[in-house]
């Protein structure tokens, strides 16, 4: 076996089990922990594909950004088994009727998928270079990225606000 073929294995497997922990653990900072290490398993999946670009972008954004927020709102509710309420049993159903739905929509949507048959256009241009995605995504796509960031800074102000405590009147 190709050294390629061992390291996606190996990859393959880290992503699936902290996958899993991540959604079976009872601590949420464990989940957390999980949920790190499989985004940098998957980015090692892109480093396989040879998407340098998008292996650390993902490294940032995800294994950086999100799950600091992640780990912030953790800590901000509180989570303790102890005073965790328990779900009805007509909620789990629910949820396990409505996963097996879309399961069966989701493989149904595959199974009757076709192959596009025609002819594959190329530009020539390389976009796994940051000089030619730079000027694409800030040339082309100035007002959508403009946009993302004013969500992005609205969403920010908006944690910071649920999550001041207000002062106790006396």
């Amino acid at each position: 076996m190709s050294t390629i073929l061992i390291i996606f294995c190996v990859l393959s497997a880290v992503t699936l089990a902290t996958a899993f922990l991540t959604i079976f653990s009872r601590n949420p900072i464990h989940s957390a922990i999980y949920l790190v290490i499989c985004f940098f398993s998957i980015a090692g999946h892109y480093l396989l594909l040879n998407s340098q670009f998008l292996a650390i972008v993902h490294v940032i954004v995800y294994s950086g950004a999100i799950m600091i927020l992640f780990l912030f709102t953790i800590m901000l509710m509180n989570l303790n088994e102890e005073k965790e309420v328990h779900r009805p049993r007509i909620t789990r159903l629910g949820a396990i009727v409505s996963f097996c739905l879309i399961c069966l929509i989701l493989i149904a949507i595959f199974i009757n998928s076709k192959p596009i048959v025609g002819e594959y256009v190329t530009t020539g241009e390389d976009y796994q270079s940051i000089k030619v995605l730079g000027k694409v995504l800030l040339n082309e796509y100035m007002v959508p990225f403009e946009f993302a960031s004013i969500l992005l800074l609205v969403a920010m102000i908006g944690t910071v606000l649920l999550s001041k405590k207000e002062k106790l009147q006396k």
